[in-house]
């Protein structure tokens, strides 16, 4: 689907977070300005957080309170190529039934992550905004949205 701005952006994502019920791994991928961080603010209004959002790339990972007792686990490992430790993190996050985990740039850990787990790819489009495929395995349907 095409995403003309970030407020189409965070609505994409506001839809998606109401949808979510825990348990979920999402990856993020997309260059660097693609709308990653952007989608994950929608998906967190979706959730009713009422932290502010903001992109973890300095500090790896930001835990917020959503509703329902879940936890927004959100990831960022651009500047790892190795994620040692927090490989064992990433396990024990996805392990939890009451967390959606949400990992940008995922490469160093995609072999920790659930098979199978939701991949958002976005794609900046200089004419139009931006492309968004959702890649949704046949157990996570229920997040279908346009």
């Amino acid at each position: 689907m095409i995403i003309k701005d970030s407020s189409a952006m965070e609505e994409l994502g506001a839809k998606l977070g109401a949808k979510l019920r825990g348990g979920e791994t999402i990856e993020l991928i997309g260059d660097v300005g693609a709308g990653k961080t952007t989608l994950v603010r929608g998906i967190a209004k979706g959730l009713k957080v009422t932290e502010n959002i903001t992109s973890p790339s300095f500090t790896i990972n930001c835990n917020y309170p959503a509703r329902d007792n879940l936890e927004l686990r959100h990831y960022d490992f651009y500047r790892l190529s190795d994620a040692g430790i927090m490989s064992n993190e990433i396990t024990e996050a996805v392990s939890n039934s009451r967390s959606i985990v949400i990992v940008e740039w995922g490469d160093s850990i995609r072999n920790v992550l659930p098979d199978p787990h939701i991949v958002i790819d976005i794609k900046y489009l200089p004419e139009t905004g931006r492309q968004v495929d959702i890649h949704l395995p046949d157990e996570y349907t229920y997040l279908s949205v346009s």
